[in-house]
């Protein structure tokens, strides 16, 4: 059986990195040969998250059809958010928690997609169907996952799924989820030694919309006026994306992890910044406005904002 690689999303989060671990550890036990890489370095929450469970990072690729001819994608489907050569590569399996928009193969393959809060609790009862044990270090990370796409089961993401998952994952990983799992958001929000321009590539997705390029980010944080003392920066720097890579509006979530509120920052032409206000029913003062309660792109940002470009 030819080699395969599994990943997650541009930009990776927490899940993105460990359900390609998750998913790469569980097809090799059934027989696949599968290795675990990922589209870009782990961020400071996912690196917490490895170094407490003593876990590597995958390698980081660019391309992969210098090495395989066929891929297993997790935590997304849409091509804009995956490999360079996406197109190029056979696709055989996708788990994933996302909407499915502009995703299409040659040949059958096998798609696991649930409207849960994070892949890697679809991920814990595929290991459960497939009778396979995950190990107390995968426990741990799975666990870090579905926290961090939850915010500690805090997101309207989430559901009793993943609520019975972090228990049990837990009790595996042997943590109190509910200590470690604010350290890990927290670890995420030390923001310091970024760049503006690294700050708004830190979680940030790409999504066609009727037309549109629509960048969207997300900086989690303990403090938003911190984040918010570097606007000329963040506006620069996104100004600059859009001329660089053709968006018509990049929006800019900053979420307080601790209140579960977020600032937006939108940019972008007329047209763009219309259908914000109206996605969010707000009146953009100076391209910011506040969002109550709103703290999921997946579930809170992206519908409503395709919904008003539609």
């Amino acid at each position: 059986m030819a080699k395969e690689l599994v990943f997650g999303h541009q930009n990776p989060d927490t899940d993105a990195i460990v359900a390609a671990k998750a998913y790469a550890y569980l097809m090799n036990q059934l027989g696949y040969d599968t290795e675990a890489v990922a589209l870009g370095e782990p961020n400071g929450e996912t690196s917490y998250a490895l170094d407490h469970f003593k876990a590597q990072a995958p390698r980081v690729i660019t391309t992969a059809k210098n090495e395989v001819d066929a891929v297993m994608l997790v935590d997304h489907n849409e091509p804009q958010q995956s490999v360079a050569d996406i197109a190029e590569l056979n696709v055989t399996h996708v788990v994933d928690h996302h909407r499915i928009h502009d995703f299409n193969t040659s040949d059958p393959l096998y798609y696991r997609a649930e409207p849960l809060g994070c892949t890697s609790t679809i991920l814990r009862k595929m290991f459960i169907e497939h009778d396979v044990e995950i190990p107390a270090q995968l426990a741990g990370l799975m666990l870090s996952a579905i926290i961090s796409d939850t915010l500690l089961l805090k997101s309207p993401t989430t559901t009793e799924q993943d609520k019975t998952a972090v228990v049990a994952l837990a009790k595996i990983a042997d943590v109190d989820y509910e200590t470690y799992g604010l350290e890990m958001l927290k670890a995420g929000t030390n923001l310091d030694d970024k760049s503006a321009a690294e700050l708004i590539d830190l979680d940030a997705k790409s999504f066609t919309m009727n037309g549109h390029e629509v960048r969207v980010a997300q900086v989690n944080t303990v403090d938003i006026a911190d984040v918010l003392k570097r606007e000329a920066d963040l506006r620069a720097a996104i100004t600059e994306e859009n001329a660089a890579k053709g968006y018509n509006l990049f929006v800019l979530l900053i979420t307080n992890i601790l209140n579960s509120d977020s600032e937006v920052l939108a940019l972008g032409d007329d047209d763009s910044k219309a259908a914000v206000e109206k996605a969010f029913n707000v009146k953009l003062a100076d391209e910011k406005a506040n969002l109550p309660g709103v703290v999921s792109r997946k579930k809170q940002v992206v519908p409503p904002l395709t919904e008003a470009f539609n």
